[in-house]
């Protein structure tokens, strides 16, 4: 267990938080970006461990939470359709849509598949050329590489009965529009360390500038993100808007330069829709004009397909850092992972699902 425990340790923790409680001399607001960064504050008790003059908000890092709610369902009209054979990531699959999932889809006989990488559906659909094979292709820069070799890949073998639902999002747009947006809080960031080992951190640099805010690229493990929280409070006690890298191990400035070329092959930024959010200009990928045969939504004439979000769930402002989950009146009641109304409570990367299976009401 070695190379996990070390990132773990109990008394290394202990140093960190003892650390910033003597550090902190006035009341400072961090976001971390990351829906796994929540779960291991969550579940490792950090949030209780900070001083009072912290607070922690957790940002729209969760790929399957911001998935827009007219998508699900547009992925739930194409799941029915008896030609198709629809795959994804299992934690898509029970994401309320505005009457039903996936899950309740594949149970009424739908041929859903739950898959462990895009290109197993590329070889299903080489193995089923009678049907037509469509991958759920949901993310942050982290997996669009993958979803963008998938692409690639089946066009180069011939594959035509494959496509793309595409909903990949960018993180920086998304910190941008949270910094611009009225009312805003957050004063410090805890960037997603996976999401910079691919696209590195060059990114980030005019954020820190305009609008003068500390963002520390940050790791995963208890320790990470302590010495993450660190760091970003010294910044914030020191007047300095500086950007820095914690998940050395892991991350360079300027990241993986051959997923870079394959992103930029096969997508084109463009506009995006955020579940509870709405529209953030330039904060997706979508497919280039050269690969639009491999575009689900054009292929299946969905793109007519609207929803209403809920008027109960808070999704969007918990995702915005301006509420926490607890302050939903929904919140373990109405709304919980068996009956969820938002993706939040039901992703195994929402801030919702981590407050209510970690006892944070």
């Amino acid at each position: 267990m070695r190379f996990v425990d070390e990132y773990r340790n109990e008394a290394d923790a202990q140093k960190l938080v003892h650390a910033i409680q003597h550090m902190v001399t006035r009341p400072w607001t961090i976001m971390e970006i990351c829906g796994g960064q929540t779960h291991t504050l969550i579940k490792s008790g950090i949030d209780q461990l900070l001083p009072s003059a912290v607070t922690l908000v957790h940002g729209p890092g969760c790929p399957v939470c911001v998935t827009p709610l007219e998508l699900i369902d547009r992925a739930i009209a194409i799941a029915q359709r008896p030609e198709v054979l629809f795959t994804s990531f299992g934690d898509m699959l029970r994401v309320p849509g505005s009457n039903t999932d996936l899950l309740s889809v594949k149970a009424q006989g739908g041929d859903i598949r739950m898959v462990y990488s895009p290109l197993d559906a590329v070889k299903l659909a080489q193995k089923h050329p009678e049907r037509q094979v469509v991958f759920f292709a949901v993310g942050f820069e982290t997996t669009a590489p993958a979803n963008a070799m998938a692409v690639w890949q089946a066009a180069q073998l011939g594959v035509e009965n494959f496509s793309i639902l595409c909903s990949h999002v960018l993180v920086p747009p998304a910190m941008e529009a949270i910094l611009s947006a009225p009312g805003n809080t957050v004063q410090g960031f805890l960037a997603a360390g996976h999401v910079c080992a691919v696209m590195g951190y060059w990114q980030y640099e005019p954020i820190v500038a305009r609008y003068h805010v500390p963002i520390v690229v940050t790791g995963f493990e208890p320790l990470d993100l302590l010495q993450g929280m660190y760091m970003t409070l010294k910044a914030l006690e020191e007047g300095r808007a500086s950007l820095e890298n914690q998940y050395t191990r892991v991350v360079n400035r300027a990241g993986n330069r051959d997923a870079q070329r394959l992103l930029q092959q096969v997508f084109t930024v463009c506009d995006r829709s955020w579940r509870g959010i709405g529209v953030i200009p330039h904060s997706g990928y979508c497919l280039r004009p050269e690969f639009a045969n491999f575009d689900a939504e054009q292929r299946f004439a969905v793109m007519d397909v609207t929803a209403q979000e809920s008027d109960i769930c808070i999704a969007g402002s918990i995702l915005q850092g301006l509420q926490r989950p607890h302050d939903c009146s929904a919140f373990g009641t109405r709304c919980t992972p068996e009956h969820p109304l938002g993706a939040p409570m039901v992703s195994s990367e929402g801030a919702c699902a981590a407050y209510y299976h970690y006892g944070r009401y």
